[in-house]
């Protein structure tokens, strides 16, 4: 075993403490014959620190496209050609969404709206959407939706939004190259209040926006500084008409390599597999992906693209002996 797995199984699964940047750039730089043993190795880790069970999420939009921000990544942004036209979603289709959700034994449903921050309307509409879901299914809510305000996220609070996703979407050194129209600091503000609020922090981000592997190591201490309960691990797939549309894709190998390295920055934090792991990863890389430090999924489609099924993340699930966290045991 290579000197920072050895390390790794001494720090990280005997005493729980997450690799520095420098360890997790080792990580990120191990051979493909170490790979096997990494994966192995953040699977323990996972296993110690954070049990079997896997927690089950969908999410669906409450306001699509004509976002005024330049995200390089999204086909959500108004500013780009992409083909993403702006939508409200209804309430009853709110409803509905939340109830598909939990048939799939899903804990877990996120509204997320593509905005730079929440105006009146939106606010108003989450309510109304929030009380209606309540009335008639058994899930925790969670949001996202861009930068808040205190009063937002008092106002969330009162709510009971449980859990607040706000990616900080790559390095700190690197964000200017993703995102001009607002700061890493701005987004971080937002995370602050919200944990200081009492809401669960959702907070991750996407590898292969053209950030070096030094600067992964980076992103992954600063998340592990902000200590998550969750973090969401996308993997770009290049929308046609964004700055970042012809960008490739994150080799299949690398993104197995970032999940352990990720799982050993952070042995306590729910990590969950998002977006773009069908394509750099496919059927086989979703497998590894779950025997080598994930212990969170989300199931059937994301924002603007398509997942994979979510009767097959359910079955491999049942495959691994993977049992699907309970509300009860979420609440």
């Amino acid at each position: 075993m290579s000197k920072i797995l050895e390390q790794a199984r001494a720090q990280v699964l005997a005493e729980g403490v997450g690799l520095d940047e420098a360890g997790v750039l080792e990580v990120l730089r191990l051979p493909d014959e170490d790979l096997p043993a990494a994966l192995q190795l953040a699977h323990d880790v996972r296993m110690r620190w954070c049990g079997p069970e896997v927690e089950v999420e969908g999410i669906v939009s409450l306001k699509t496209g004509g976002c005024p921000e330049d995200c390089h990544f999204c086909s959500q942004s108004g500013l780009f050609t992409s083909p993403v036209r702006a939508v409200w979603l209804d309430i009853p289709s709110l409803v509905k969404a939340a109830k598909q959700t939990a048939e799939t034994g899903a804990t877990e449903f996120c509204i997320v709206a593509a905005v730079r921050g929440p105006d009146a309307r939106l606010m108003k509409q989450l309510r109304e959407g929030v009380d209606a879901i309540r009335a008639e299914v058994d899930i925790q809510i969670a949001a996202s939706l861009g930068m808040l305000t205190q009063e937002q996220v008092d106002e969330l609070v009162e709510m009971g939004v449980h859990r607040y996703n706000h990616n900080l979407e790559t390095a700190r050194s690197y964000f200017p190259n993703v995102v001009t129209t607002h700061t890493w600091e701005e987004r971080f503000d937002t995370l602050r209040m919200v944990r200081e609020s009492g809401m669960e922090v959702c907070c991750g981000g996407i590898l292969g926006l053209g950030e070096t592997i030094e600067q992964r190591a980076e992103f992954a201490a600063q998340l592990a500084e902000l200590s998550p309960h969750e973090v969401p691990l996308n993997f770009l797939n290049p929308r046609p008409g964004t700055p970042l549309g012809d960008q490739p894709v994150v080799e299949g190998r690398d993104a197995l390599r970032a999940i352990a390295a990720f799982r050993l920055a952070l042995p306590k934090t729910i990590l969950r597999f998002a977006g773009g792991r069908e394509i750099t990863l496919g059927d086989l890389g979703t497998r590894d992906g779950l025997l080598g430090g994930v212990n969170a999924v989300i199931v059937g489609n994301y924002l603007t693209t398509l997942g994979r099924p979510a009767g097959d993340d359910l079955a491999l699930l049942k495959e691994l002996s993977m049992p699907v966290k309970a509300l009860s045991a979420a609440l």
